[in-house]
Formats: structure tokens, C-alpha cells, sequence
């Protein structure tokens, strides 16, 4: 895609840099967010909770409470303006997470892992202010390096941690790793206020576009939480069902395995967005049916070389997923008030990580740990089952409706 393409002509001083400046930012400030929490088994202990029971719970805080956040928090940014509810977003992690490196009691750290969820939510943040400022292929690509900057933290993020904590422990982290939201907001703060050529009041989230998008933004909502559900699920207990299915695995090859789908992403995802920006439907269904395929793999993988292949190809399902998601969610957005769709976006991407953490935990606990990735990949078959209807061009639900 050409450098013209990342700007419209009504907002020329907002370009490609502006992107590269919102993700990077969205990166570092991700890093105490995705890269402590698997070490929370880890860090309970100092609380007294020497077994780590409430590792699970608390694994989920912060996401319960950023689903229930993100909406309000993305209807405010409509209001008073994206740029200064995106600062709010990352003060309010730095906030959170030196409260939970200062934690002394198990009470305290819950507190901060609330307030986490509650003041975070930079994701929302940085796609609402993107969405003010750019529109179709535009948005929906840099959409798609967001969450580029996502997988890149859920990959470097626990290494980093990890090699950290032979100094410095895992708990006392979160107070050192403040200190990257503060600097994104630092840096966010020289970039411009998007401002939109229309009246001053703001669009409600539910205002008609001019034209009718591909999805509605019902089913966009649906996929999203599908795609999430689907994907998730698979996360807490793979290195157990690797343990499992390939006895003497190491911890550092585990880790490859677990990064292998996200690292597809990143260095396919442009050329992807470059082949499905005109056919999202037929890459939404595509990744559902990669992830299906993937995932089922994965319960009767007995080799390496078969779980790399799978894993792989749940990568590709995972990629084209994104992407098409991006493109769908750029599509949505014409007309309306980004803030609050991309909030409420968020809150059906939270509450599908949810769901699927809690599917997870008990599925692994009644029939072992390849359970998850059956769950979803039978989620999955479904999903594209029902797209084929919801989706096809020809089907009333395909259009625009309320």
C-alpha cells in the first residue's frame, strides 16, 4: 500500500508515522500487561497464597473489568475527545501498576489488577483515535498493525520478564514497568487531536452510514467474540498439552510452540491485509475454517514436526482472522463515533477472552488438557457454519440493519 493511502486529504498532517507512533506506543505500554500476568503463580505466594489458587481469578481481573470499562470509557472519548482518553488510558495503567508493585497484602493487588481493567484499556483507546482520524483501507490497516504490536508484546513481553526476574522479582516488575505507559503517554502527547469535518456534537454509535458496511455491526460484535473465544481458549493449558502429548519437552521449546501462530502473524499479516481487504468475508470464514482445522490438530498431534505444522496453521487461521476483522471493523466504522464502537468492540473481544478462559479451566479439569483446543475448535466449525449464511452477499443479514 502506498504512504498516500495511510491519510485522507481532510487530515494530511495525520500519515504513516502518526500509525507507527500509536502502535509503538500500544507495544511498550503492553508489556506489565501481557507479559506478568503468567507469572502470577509466581507472585502469589508473597501474599501467603503459597499454593497460587487465586492465579486463575485474578488471571481474568483485569479483562472483566476492561470489558465492563471499555464502552463508557470509549462514549467519554467521543465526547471530550480521543487524544486526551487515550493519555487517560495509559496514565491509568501507570497508575495501576505502581499500585501493584507497592501491593503488600493479596487485597491490595487484587485492588490494582481491578483498577487495571477499569483505567486501561488502551487498546480501545488507540483504535478510537485512529478511527477519528482515518478510514477504509487506511484504518483497516493500521488497525492490522495494532494488533501487530499486540502479538510482538505476547511474544517478547514474558521473555523479557522473565530474564528480569534473576534480579528483580516478578511483583516488584509491575512498579519498574510504570514507567512504559508514562513514556507512551509522553510521547502521545506531542501527536495532534484528530478532528473530523462535521458538527461538534458527537455521532451516536448507533447513526446510520452513508452506505451500508459489508457486516452489520451486530455481527461484526458476534465475530469478534467467536474469533476471540475460539482463539483463546487454547492459551492456558497448551504448555500442558504439549507436556502431555510430547513427555520431556523443553520449557524453551514450549515457549517457541506457544509463540509459533502470533509469529505468523507478524510477518504475514500486511501481505494478507493486501489479499483480503476487498473480500473480508471470504477471509473471516477461511481463518475460522484454519483455526477449526488447527486446533482439532492439535488433540492428536504425536509428533514435533506434526505440532509445529498445526500450530502453523492455526497461525494462519489466527492471521487472516485479524485481518479480516480489522478490515470489517474499518468498514463499520464509516459514519459512526469511533470511540464508541471500538469500546464496545472491545468489551465483546474481552468478554470472548473471558468465556473462553473459563471454558478452559473447566474442560481441562473434566477431561484433561486437550479439551480446549476441541472446544475450540468445535466453536470454530460452528462459527463457519453460521457465517456462510450470515455472510453470503445474498442474505438480508449481510446488509445493513438495525
Amino acid at each position: 500500500m502506498s504512504a498516500e493511502a495511510w491519510r485522507l486529504p481532510r487530515h494530511s498532517s495525520f500519515g504513516r508515522g502518526q500509525v507507527h507512533a500509536v502502535a509503538g506506543c500500544y507495544f511498550v505500554a503492553s508489556f506489565a500487561a501481557l507479559g506478568l500476568p503468567p507469572y502470577l503463580t509466581a507472585i502469589l505466594p508473597e501474599f501467603g497464597d503459597h499454593a497460587a489458587r487465586w492465579a486463575g481469578v485474578l488471571y481474568v481481573v483485569p479483562t472483566v473489568f476492561g470489558a465492563l470499562g471499555a464502552p463508557f470509557w470509549g462514549r467519554l472519548a467521543d465526547r471530550f475527545g480521543r487524544k486526551r482518553l487515550l493519555l487517560r488510558a495509559q496514565l491509568g495503567l501507570a497508575v495501576a501498576f505502581l499500585l501493584a508493585g507497592w501491593a503488600d497484602s493479596l487485597a491490595t493487588f487484587t485492588l490494582a489488577l481491578i483498577l487495571q481493567g477499569v483505567l486501561g484499556g488502551t487498546f480501545a483507546a488507540s483504535n478510537g483515535y485512529l478511527g477519528a482520524a482515518l478510514e477504509g483501507p487506511a484504518l483497516s490497516k493500521a488497525l492490522t498493525l495494532m494488533q501487530g504490536s499486540a502479538r510482538a508484546a505476547l511474544v517478547v513481553a514474558p521473555i523479557v520478564v522473565g530474564s528480569l526476574s534473576g534480579w528483580l522479582s516478578p511483583h516488584h516488575q509491575y512498579a519498574l514497568l510504570a514507567v512504559l505507559p508514562l513514556t507512551a503517554a509522553l510521547l502521545l502527547a506531542a501527536l495532534p487531536e484528530p478532528r473530523e469535518e462535521r458538527a461538534a456534537e458527537s455521532i451516536p454509535e448507533t447513526t446510520a452510514p452513508a452506505s451500508a458496511p459489508v457486516v452489520s455491526l451486530r455481527t461484526l460484535y458476534a465475530l469478534e467474540f467467536a474469533f476471540v473465544f475460539s482463539t483463546v481458549i487454547s492459551f492456558p493449558y497448551l504448555i500442558s498439552l504439549v507436556e502431555d502429548q510430547l513427555p520431556g519437552t523443553s520449557a524453551t521449546l514450549s515457549g517457541v510452540l506457544f509463540a509459533l501462530p502470533h509469529l505468523v502473524y507478524l510477518v504475514s499479516a500486511l501481505a494478507v491485509h493486501a489479499a483480503v481487504r476487498d473480500r473480508p468475508r471470504t477471509g473471516i470464514v477461511l481463518g475460522f475454517a484454519c483455526i477449526a482445522l488447527g486446533l482439532a490438530g492439535h488433540g492428536v498431534a504425536s509428533s514435533l514436526s506434526t505440532l509445529i505444522a498445526v500450530r502453523l496453521l492455526l497461525g494462519v487461521g489466527l492471521t487472516l482472522g485479524l485481518v479480516s476483522l480489522s478490515v470489517l471493523a474499518a468498514d463499520c466504522a464509516k459514519g459512526r463515533a469511533p470511540g464508541g464502537m471500538f469500546g464496545s468492540l472491545e468489551f465483546f473481544s474481552k468478554a470472548g477472552a473471558v468465556a473462553a478462559g473459563l471454558a478452559a479451566a473447566a474442560g481441562s479439569a473434566r477431561f484433561g488438557p486437550a479439551a480446549p483446543v476441541l472446544t475450540g475448535s468445535a466453536a470454530a466449525v460452528l462459527t463457519v457454519l453460521v457465517s456462510l449464511f450470515l455472510l453470503n452477499p445474498r442474505s438480508h443479514r449481510a446488509r445493513w440493519s438495525r
